[in-house]
């Protein structure tokens, strides 16, 4: 016979479950309000992000164009083709060049427009490559010049903007030749076609002596800047010179410069001695990936058989192992 619990002791028990359930609740509420403390605290640990920087001016310098090549100077100059007649190859430099251009005077600027005319350096220095050709018109006695410069675009400017003051600075100036002989210079400005992104042109008239005898040269001079390229042309003789040569070589010359410059093309080159050779090019745009080479695939069973033996006879190996294999 089972004994029922006496209600004391039902109600000792049911105290305890109830403690118990408050105890249990307790616990989990401090568990909570910690984990919260915790996640605070790491992430006021916790370090900020990192605000994204500007990009370093060594990034910059790698997006800018490379420099003008010799190679690429030199396929950008004009032939005689492009001019046409009468102008063929130049076979040397002009009698008048030493003198009539070879002159010094006091003004600074003039002088300095001198110099620059005569070592056909109208922008200053070259800063890289640099490539001439000269061409000859023996019906009129006058010789082009015809020049591709690797520059700094800034300079190029600034010695445009320099050549411009030359017909307010040196309209009319004397100059002294090597001999001493007075010259008369003028400077007067001419007008260029739209060619390159920046251009300035010039006419200088130097009255002098040339053998003895009085002798009158005139010269077009134009520079032209083609990104960060310069082209400079001198046109002219003892003769009066004809601009629409010269404004044919600036139009000619400045879609081929570009052209040569959005050449990317270059030769392969043979790796110099203990130099690692260049790595295997990707396959060509177009070409699948089946095209390329493919390692040698293992050839049907059935067409690789021993010497001697023909195609579909089975060796007495192979008639043992496929009766073994029929036991099994």
């Amino acid at each position: 016979m089972t004994r029922r619990p006496s209600p004391r002791a039902v109600r000792l028990l049911a105290s305890a479950l109830g403690m118990g359930t408050l105890l249990t609740m307790a616990a989990c509420m401090h568990d909570g309000d910690g984990g919260a403390e915790d996640t605070t605290e790491r992430r006021q640990a916790r370090p900020a992000a990192a605000s994204p920087k500007a990009p370093s001016p060594i990034a910059k310098a790698a997006t800018a164009p490379p420099a003008l090549t010799d190679v690429q100077a030199q396929s950008a100059l004009l032939t005689d083709a492009d001019l046409g007649a009468p102008w063929t190859r130049t076979e040397g430099a002009a009698l008048w060049r030493d003198a009539l251009l070879k002159a010094t005077t006091d003004n600074a600027d003039c002088g300095r427009l001198l110099d620059a005319v005569y070592t056909e350096e109208l922008l200053g220095e070259p800063a890289g490559a640099r490539a001439v050709a000269g061409f000859d018109d023996y019906d009129d006695g006058a010789q082009l010049r015809y020049q591709v410069t690797a520059a700094h675009r800034a300079d190029v400017d600034k010695g445009l903007a320099w050549l411009k003051t030359m017909p307010q600075k040196c309209a009319r100036f004397t100059a002294t030749s090597p001999r001493g002989a007075k010259q008369e210079v003028r400077v007067t400005e001419v007008g260029l076609p739209e060619a390159g992104e920046a251009r300035q042109g010039l006419r200088l008239a130097t009255r002098g002596e040339l053998d003895g005898a009085p002798a009158t040269l005139t010269l077009d001079l134009a520079a032209v800047r083609v990104g960060d390229d310069a082209i400079l042309v001198t046109n002219g003789g003892l003769t009066e010179p004809r601009t629409e040569y010269t404004v044919h070589a600036l139009q000619v010359g400045a879609e081929r410069l570009k052209q040569t410059r959005n050449d990317t093309s270059t030769p392969p080159q043979t790796p110099v001695q203990g130099q690692s050779p260049t790595p295997t090019q990707a396959p060509e745009q177009g070409q699948k990936p089946d095209q390329e080479a493919q390692p040698d695939r293992e050839q049907p069973q059935e067409d690789v058989q021993e010497d001697g033996q023909e195609p579909g006879t089975e060796t007495e190996t192979e008639t043992e192992t496929d009766a073994d294999q029929d036991v099994y």
